[in-house]
């Protein structure tokens, strides 16, 4: 049996991921999807909205916040909706999971590496964030899940742009883009867009492209941050008075930033220096991935992780004349961009 793909849909409250949802499961494509939802509370007031419309298979869990006890009723959710499917008890061909609008994707992410069986079973495909373009700015400066589910995104939706003035969006796209360099970010209006968008992203494969915007280092410079948040300030964030005066100039705890050499890295040197990193920072490191030149192979080594879980594979070779560049990107919480970016040109050969 196949892999079932699997969709990680979140975003910050009201940003519009049951309108997207609903989009998606309405939209002529000719596949069953599969929806697992974690919503607080008893009631669910999506699920009702979404099975008036749909034939689909929703699943609820209702118990919460979907970070860290969940990841064992996620688990099992998958597991039992991977044996109806054989069974032919149920029929799909992918999987929607829809977090909760306070919920730190991380988690859910890991249960697909963590797991044996889930491994086996599912293909994690992608993290989609959506973003309330009216109420983002505020999110931002107040609440750590809001910037995380920036940092971890694969692909960005921006809902809400005809709320805010052509300016606004501007300020708000240029933010997100020095938080996640990697994530393309498209408007959508009412949730309309393309299927093309949103699954076979491919955003966890190690053999995908690696998507940084060719532009992102030549942005202004000035974009350094100073500002510091405990590493697990999680519910309730923070709220920071300062920073609401701030227009153009985030002290965003969430950063990303792109190492490059065009010299070949050590393989046992670098594997020591990012097992290291990942054992001090890996709960801040959000997502990382790289394209890298390794010494004593002559194919394109792809690795990329999320927290304490990294791992690599060989691409394709080098093609003649390309430059061999290694290319990597780091998004995470409050890392030491300077230790890591000094680190790394120590791993080279």
């Amino acid at each position: 049996m196949s892999l079932i793909p699997v969709t990680i849909l979140t975003g910050f409250l009201g940003s519009g991921k049951t309108t997207l949802l609903k989009r998606i499961l309405t939209e002529a494509h000719g596949q069953k999807i599969a929806v697992i939802e974690n919503e607080f509370g008893e009631e669910n007031i999506d699920n009702d909205i979404l099975v008036n419309d749909t034939q689909e298979n929703i699943i609820q869990m209702n118990n919460g916040c979907i970070c860290c006890s969940i990841r064992e009723d996620l688990r099992e959710t998958l597991q039992l909706l991977a044996a109806k499917k054989r069974k032919g008890l149920l029929k799909f061909d992918r999987v929607v999971i829809e977090t909760t609008g306070l919920a730190d994707p991380g988690p859910v992410a890991q249960t697909f590496f963590m797991d044996e069986e889930v491994a086996e079973q599912y293909l994690l495909d992608s993290i989609l964030t959506l973003v309330d373009a009216k109420h983002a700015p505020q999110q931002l400066n107040d609440r750590q899940e809001a910037r995380r589910q920036i940092g971890f995104a694969d692909q960005i939706f921006i809902s809400k742009s005809d709320l805010v003035t052509s300016e606004e969006l501007e300020a708000l796209k240029h933010r997100i883009k020095h938080m996640n360099p990697r994530a393309p970010q498209k408007t959508a209006h009412f949730g309309e867009v393309a299927l093309a968008d949103v699954f076979d992203l491919r955003g966890f494969n190690l053999n995908a492209k690696l998507d940084i915007d060719p532009d992102f280092l030549k942005e202004d410079a000035p974009h350094d941050h100073d500002h510091v948040h405990g590493e697990h300030c999680d519910h309730p964030s923070h709220a920071h008075e300062a920073e609401a005066g701030h227009h153009h100039r985030h002290d965003d705890d969430v950063k990303s930033f792109v190492f490059r050499s065009e010299k070949s890295f050590s393989p046992a040197k670098l594997e020591d220096f990012l097992h290291a990193v990942v054992n001090i920072y890996g709960p801040r490191m959000l997502r990382y991935k790289g394209v890298l030149n390794m010494e004593g192979t002559e194919r394109k080594v792809i690795f990329q992780g999320v927290h304490q879980l990294m791992g690599s594979d060989l691409g394709p070779a080098w093609a003649p004349g390309e430059e061999k560049i290694s290319k990597m990107v780091f998004i995470g919480i409050d890392l030491p961009k300077d230790i890591l970016l000094e680190g790394l040109g120590q791993c080279l050969a």
